[in-house]
């Protein structure tokens, strides 16, 4: 449930939006003469959108490594997994 509120409110409010940003990891939109003109975020919820990005951005990477020819075989990639990490598959 984002918020939208006045620009006034950025000032006269700052404790009661940072409080609702960091309670409900939701944005708040404000608004200046009426057109959207900025969006709030708590830090975790923006590592959280910054973090998906990146992870989106490498996948896309890889896919696209994988049309042009590159990348491993899947057994040869969770083989090393299984190696470096211990992981078992199970």
């Amino acid at each position: 449930m984002a918020k939208i509120l006045p620009s006034s409110d950025l000032r006269n409010k700052y404790n009661e939006i940072s409080t609702f940003c960091n309670t409900y990891n939701e944005p708040v939109f404000i608004t200046k003469n009426g057109t959207g003109d900025l969006v709030l975020l708590s830090n975790t919820a923006y590592e959280e959108l910054s973090g998906r990005r990146e992870l989106h951005r490498l996948l896309d990477e890889g896919l696209s490594a994988m049309k042009a020819g590159g990348g491993r075989p899947a057994k040869e990639v969770f083989d090393t997994i299984q190696k470096e990490y211990g992981f078992d598959g199970a």
